[in-house]
């Protein structure tokens, strides 16, 4: 693209090498951990589903029994069990869910197990390839209806089947991705539940049964609209992982997976997080999953125009996670949002500058860019006006994924009509605005070129001092949406794991090869 803001290469590529230097501290720690839902969601990649009668889902009864052999990796045990039993996955699986015990089965000869692993492995990666091709060859079946930006809706019933009716509406009226809202709290459970389900409050109860109901309407809706509407949930959490390799084996086509999200608003544990956000990008990348990361939840804690650079501070971050789970930056969608005060002078041009700035640091990234909220009322057409000059930024600096202000935002769960006017809204100033960078400078020094260096200015002081102390201790004193995390608080941490020296997984053997990090350790250090 044409670049506009003038700002230095030599800061990007600074504030880049920095964000490498951060995270890699942290991966050495990552590399040498697991995590109870590292293990479970291994398990579901080879095999391990369904639930008892009490409705614990099995990978968590295998991990239960197993909780000390985690430090060697719970894969070995599943395997061996289908070894032994000479059943398939399926059989095992209603075997353990009435109560057997696969820790009291002796092990059989390692060559055994690997050979097993390879089997299994073998239709997980017929399973992801099938889907990869499949949306590959959708996409280019309806390119000619691809829409730029995409336009991004909610739907959050709680009851997967009116989620479905409210899915296929907003895809019939014009939106190209639907993101499935999760019930509240969710994120705090340690187990995913099973099966489709009807209630939740405030959202729909993220589940493969669900994905899977989902990802079937939106697939007849696809057909009919001629567009691959794509499908979202969120990837955080206490089972960030599992829930990324439900959605790789239903082909979800994005997935919320940010690196620090659960850590700052959930108060999940940060070694935790760290952990887990790797290998649950690992899936997402080997599956193709866009992911979407939540740096717009900090402008909800955090003053927008104070604390800009903490959000660009995070995007580098994140991107340098991702890098190191093998993810390519078409699969990026760094998260950023329109969330200033209405009544700032001139805060058109400063979310402008913002928005555009973006956009240049991370030319190759789907950029999600989120809607007013903070500052949203009960005046829906005051409502209306903010959302129309946050659909001019997103389609004037050309971000990817857009999800659509309501004009009922902080008044209640958007109606069917309230997202059919936001979309009609969007589609009409997109058409409207389309070439509008291309015919406009910027006034040297004039606000926009220099609030985008300023924020470029204050990222590249702050990741110099992440970097001095650490991120632990970054998150701990509030460096990110004002909010501090102790390292060893939060929820989770009885989770994590050292790896032992003789720790098998063989589903982190296969990503790894996949993504082409194993001769690749060493990667951005």
């Amino acid at each position: 693209m044409n670049k506009k803001l003038g700002l230095s290469k030599s800061k990007i590529n600074k504030s880049r090498q920095l964000a490498s230097k951060i995270t890699g501290k942290i991966q050495n720690y990552i590399d040498s951990h697991t995590t109870i839902t590292v293990e479970r969601a291994t398990l579901r990649l080879l095999g391990a589903d369904g639930a008892n009668s009490e409705g614990i889902p099995v990978p968590n009864l295998i991990a239960d029994s197993l909780i000390d052999k985690c430090p060697f990796g719970l894969a070995r045990y599943y395997i061996n069990a289908l070894i032994k039993t000479g059943q398939e996955p399926e059989e095992l699986n209603s075997q353990i869910s009435k109560g057997l015990d696969i820790s009291k089965i002796d092990l059989a000869d390692p060559k055994a197990i690997e050979k097993k692993a390879g089997e299994l492995l073998n239709l997980f990666d017929a399973r992801l390839n099938a889907n990869v091709s499949y949306r590959k060859a959708k996409i280019k079946e309806f390119e000619k209806n691809e829409k730029n930006p995409w336009i991004y809706v909610i739907v959050a019933t709680g009851n997967i089947y009116e989620d479905v009716k409210q899915a296929k509406a907003a895809a019939m009226e014009g939106a190209d991705i639907v993101a499935v809202i999760r019930t509240t709290a969710q994120s705090l459970l340690d187990y995913v539940p099973y099966g489709a389900t009807t209630e939740g409050f405030g959202g729909t109860y993220a589940t493969q049964e669900n994905f899977r109901i989902m990802r079937k309407a939106l697939d007849e809706v696809s057909e009919k609209e001629k567009r691959y509407i794509r499908l979202v949930n969120y990837c955080s959490g206490l089972c960030m992982p599992e829930i990324a390799a439900m959605g790789a084996i239903e082909r979800l086509d994005m997935m919320l997976n940010d690196s620090m999200y659960g850590i700052l608003f959930r108060d999940i544990n940060m070694y935790r997080t760290f952990t887990d956000q790797f290998f649950s990008r690992m899936i997402n990348a080997s599956a193709d999953i866009i992911i979407n990361t939540g740096e717009d939840n900090y402008l909800t804690t955090s003053d927008a125009v104070e604390k800009a650079h903490t959000v660009l501070a995070s995007q580098f971050l994140n991107e340098s996670f991702a890098h190191r789970a093998g993810m390519r930056d078409e699969l990026l969608g760094l998260g950023h949002a329109f969330e200033m005060n209405p009544e700032i002078k001139s805060g058109f041009l400063l979310e402008f500058a913002q928005a555009l700035m973006a956009r240049e640091i991370f030319e190759n990234h789907p950029l999600k860019y989120m809607p007013p909220t903070k500052f949203m009322t009960g005046n829906i057409f005051k409502g209306y006006a903010m959302n129309t000059m946050f659909n001019f930024v997103t389609k004037a600096t050309n971000q990817k994924i857009e999800l659509l202000g309501m004009l009922t935002e902080a008044i209640h769960t958007p109606y069917l009509q309230d997202r059919a006017l936001a979309i009609e809204n969007a589609l009409y100033v997109h058409n409207n605005v389309e070439g509008f960078l291309d015919e406009v400078e910027f006034k040297k020094n004039g606000i926009i070129k220099n609030r985008a260096n300023q924020v470029l200015d204050e990222t590249l002081e702050m990741l110099k001092e992440v970097n001095k102390i650490g991120l632990f201790k970054a998150i701990e004193i509030g460096m990110f949406a004002d909010i501090k995390r102790p390292p060893e608080g939060g929820k989770g941490f009885d989770g994590v794991f050292e790896k032992d020296e003789n720790y098998y997984n063989p589903v982190e053997i296969y990503l790894k090869s996949r993504l082409g990090l194993l001769e690749k350790k060493d990667i951005e250090k």
